[in-house]
């Protein structure tokens, strides 16, 4: 059975940094790659990375480009999302969600992915 749990989300005040994790089970992490999107209240999801399978590729939205680092370690089967620089408006409930690829068109669309995990709240606030 697929399964992708996000962990360190968290309260964070403005300028703070933050790294989440993004553990998969059920599966070999290394032929797929992981997305990561948030949604804050009243907004629709969006995409803001993927790492290739093989970490060789990455995407980011323009938002978070030069303020988040997407990694994986797929030896522990696990993504990270290291967010720096944070701001209020980074607060949302962010997910990951693997697919076998990124694609340079698709990583930031909900329907490219497979398989979603439960999400995790950040809060940046002071």
């Amino acid at each position: 059975q697929v399964q992708l749990v996000e962990s360190g989300g968290g309260l964070v005040q403005p300028g703070g940094s933050l790294t989440l994790s993004c553990a998969v089970s059920g599966y070999t992490l290394k032929y797929y790659a992981i997305g990561w999107f948030r949604q804050a209240p009243g907004k629709e999801r969006e995409g803001v990375s993927c790492i290739s399978s093989g970490g060789g590729i990455k995407y980011y939205a323009a938002s978070v480009k030069g303020r988040f680092t997407t990694s994986r370690d797929n030896a522990k089967n696990t993504v990270y999302l290291q967010m720096n620089s944070l701001t209020p408006e980074d607060t949302a409930v962010y997910y990951c969600a693997h697919d076998t690829q990124c694609g340079s068109r698709g990583w930031s669309l909900e329907g490219h992915y497979d398989s979603w995990g439960q999400g995790t709240q950040v809060t940046v606030s002071s």
